[in-house]
Order: C-alpha cells, then structure tokens, then sequence
C-alpha cells in the first residue's frame, strides 16, 4: 500500500530532518497512520502492507531511539506553510490532555479535564498534557474558516512528578514561551502575532516575547491597570522615577461606564455586545502599552469578559476578531484525536513519548497543507439530499479524499480491464469515504 504520489512529493522536504533508512521507515509510519484502524505502531505496519519487509523492531525505533529532531521536522513543515501566509502571521497556543493509563509510563500525571469538568466541579484524569503552538492558516477555498496547523510541542510534566523522575520542571506557559522563541529567531525577518487563553496571557509570557512577536489573550476583570507615567522630573530633588502611572479603572469598572454596542461575527454566531475599550498599562510589564476590550454580551447568556493585546493602535473588532482565530485550535484536537489517534499510541519510554503523540498532530499539518495545494481538484462534495449546503470541506473530507486519491492510484496501477473494473473502483471508493 503507498500514498498518492502528491503526497509523497510533499513529504519529501523532511527527508532533510533525518537518515535515509529512518525516512523510508517514516513513510511506511505515514502511509499506515491513515488507513489504520487503531493507531499504535505494529497495527500501522499492518495497515501499510509492509510486514516482514523490515524487522517490526526498526518502525518502533524511529520514534524511541532514532536520530532525529521533532522539532526540526516542525520547522520544516512550517516552511511548508510559507506561500499560504500573508503579512503578519498568527499563531495559536494552548494545551491538550491525552489520556492515559499505567504507572510507568513517561510523563503521565494528574492533570485538569475540561471536557468533563464544569464551572462548579473541576475533574482531574490521568495523562499527558500537551503544550501545542500551531499557525493558524486561512485556506483559499474554505471562505472566512481557518485552520490552525500544529508545528512544535512540549510534554509538561507536574511538578511532583518531575521532583520523583529529577526532571527540570517548567510551567505551561515556559514552555509556550520556549517554542515562541524557537520559532521567531528561526524567522527574524517575519512578524507574529500569537493569540492564547488566559493562562498564557501572564507575565511569564508578556515579559519574555520575542522582540518580532505580539500578543493577544483575555485579561481578568479586576486586573489592575495604570496610565503612562510621564516624563521623569528634573531638578535637583527629582528623586526615583515612578514605574506607574494614575490607576486607571479595571475591566469591571469600564463597563460600568459610558459603552458603545458592537455587533460582530465571530464563533459562527452573530453577537452583539457592550464594549469598552482603553490604553494602559498593567502591573507586570508597566512599560508596554496595551489595548484593552472590555465586552459585556447582550445575548447568550455569557459572563463579561476582557482582553488584551500588545498592539496598542488595534480597535475593539480587530483585537475581538483575532482572539476568536484562537478556537481552530480546540477543532484541531478533536480532529487528531478522532481520526488521527491522538491518544492512542502505546509508547512508554521518554523518546518515544516525546514524538509519537506529537505525529498525530503533524499528519493534521500535512494533510490539510497537501489538500490545499492538490487535494481540493479532486474533493467531490457529497450528493445528500438532506446536506445540501456544505460550507467548505472538513479535515474529515480531506482526509477522505487523501484515502480515496490513494486507493485509486493503487488500483489503477493494477491495468484492470472490462466492464466491471470501473465498478470496482467506485465500491472501492465508496467503502473508504464510509470507513473515513
């Protein structure tokens, strides 16, 4: 079994990130990654046809031993990205749980689940928790959708259990500022613009941005925020300049105040809203100037909330509209945890922890970018009665169509002849589109 040969050409780029044994044992991982039924390493040997071509040992020692970098191959996927990017370019940042169960696997802890946690009730689950930093794309033929395409990734680890294992610890947001700082000093000569929920709106990210890098997250309601000092006093008993300006009312107070409405669409929905909006300063980083957005909703029964961004000269829809970008990122880990397998590789070792999870992530990246540069000629929408105004594609589509490319590839090489072949190609084509 092998991909498309379109496929192929785009994963050639990567053979630079690693050995020539080691990349032809990747592409057997890849072409086994997308028809496996479950996603652990011998079944996509089984998937990709190529059992007994190799000992089984070599595919498992790509992920736990092999000399390559994930990080590289990241960076060389991001390359990839670079004729769909424009301008300023968007990242996104947050983190993910993949749940897990055992002892003695690398890295595992108790971490909060947001899925079965609610506002009152906080519930832990066993696992990894994944800190992700993806480029959020707008694709050409998906309208006002975007995609957020993952490309670094760091494996935290609780502090008890980094004590236990005598492992450095660093928080969540340390290590989004660590792939931040990989990926802009790679690219100096480009812009970015990273957007992340509140937790990495704090000082350990604010303070530490590289110096061609923005920032956009929600700010909590009582923050505390300042004027612009002024010029420093001279004389002879100036004394120590002040750091902070007047205290300027928080978030809450704003909206207690004078509000103009705003209509906007944003999150599929159209909302209107009370918002308030100022520059200041806030108490961790008094030298920077910030936008700040303080939204009240007027329907849906949602809390008010406030924002922040780094660009001072941003209105209230840029900076509302840019936060929103943020939420490709939560439909990516449905995605690569329902038809990737994100959660399901059994690897317990602290290399191959480290890739395997991570490559899920990466099969998003790549498939979406090869469904943008080829795969969209050949997306036929389905012909449902009942689903008659299909937006745009869904990864679900593209993988599909990425399946189908390839099992017509491998059967058209066959040379069948006859009235019947080409209804065996179309049931072929039929049952992968249901199995995808």
């Amino acid at each position: 079994m092998t991909l498309v040969s379109s496929f192929l050409d785009l994963l050639q780029p990567l053979s630079l990130v690693m050995t020539a044994p080691t990349f032809d044992s990747f592409l057997t991982i890849v072409t086994g990654w997308f028809f496996a039924h479950r996603h652990t390493v011998t079944q996509m040997i089984v998937a990709a046809d190529a059992v007994g071509t190799k000992h089984h040992s070599a595919y498992h020692r790509l992920f736990s031993a092999a000399r390559w970098s994930l990080d590289e191959m990241g960076l060389a996927i991001f390359q990839m990205m670079l004729p769909l990017l424009n301008g300023t370019i968007l990242l996104a940042m947050d983190d993910t749980l993949a749940r897990k169960r055992g002892l003695k696997i690398f890295g595992v802890g108790m971490h909060h689940d947001p899925l079965l946690s609610t506002r009152r009730t906080a519930i832990m689950n066993w696992g990894r928790c994944w800190v992700v930093l993806g480029v959020v794309v707008p694709l050409p033929f998906c309208g006002d959708s975007f995609f957020c395409l993952p490309i670094l990734f760091r494996l935290y680890v609780p502090k008890k259990t980094a004590a236990t294992k005598r492992l450095p610890y660093r928080t969540k947001p340390q290590l989004a500022v660590q792939m931040l700082q990989l990926l802009c000093k790679r690219h100096e000569n480009r812009h970015f613009h990273a957007v992340g929920d509140g937790a990495y709106g704090g000082k350990n990210v604010l303070l530490n941005l590289p110096g061609n890098c923005d920032l956009t997250s929600r700010l909590k309601m009582d923050a505390r925020l300042y004027d612009d000092p002024g010029p420093r006093r001279t004389g002879p008993k100036g004394g120590r300049p002040r750091r902070r300006g007047q205290r300027l009312p928080t978030p809450q107070k704003m909206l207690e105040g004078r509000c103009r409405k705003l209509e906007l669409n944003i999150y599929g929905r159209h909302d209107k809203s009370r918002v308030s909006q100022a520059v200041a300063r806030c108490y961790a980083d008094p030298n920077r100037p910030l936008k700040i957005v303080a939204v009240e909703p007027l329907s849906g029964g949602r809390r008010p909330q406030a924002f922040f961004s780094t660009c001072p000269q941003d209105n209230a829809v840029e900076l509302l509209t840019r936060f929103a970008c943020r939420w490709p990122i939560e439909v990516m880990y449905q995605e690569a945890k329902g038809h990737l397998g994100f959660e399901e590789p059994q690897g317990w070792t602290r290399c191959a922890v480290r890739r395997t999870a991570p490559m899920a992530m990466l099969m998003y990246s790549l498939v979406t970018l090869w469904f943008a540069t080829e795969g969209h000629r050949h997306y036929q929408p389905p012909q449902w009665p009942w689903y008659t105004a299909k937006p745009h594609a869904s990864f679900a589509d593209m993988l599909a169509t990425l399946r189908c490319q390839s099992i017509h590839a491998e059967v058209s090489s066959m040379a069948l002849h006859g009235r019947g072949s080409r209804n065996i190609v179309n049931t072929l084509l039929h049952v992968v589109k249901l199995a995808a």
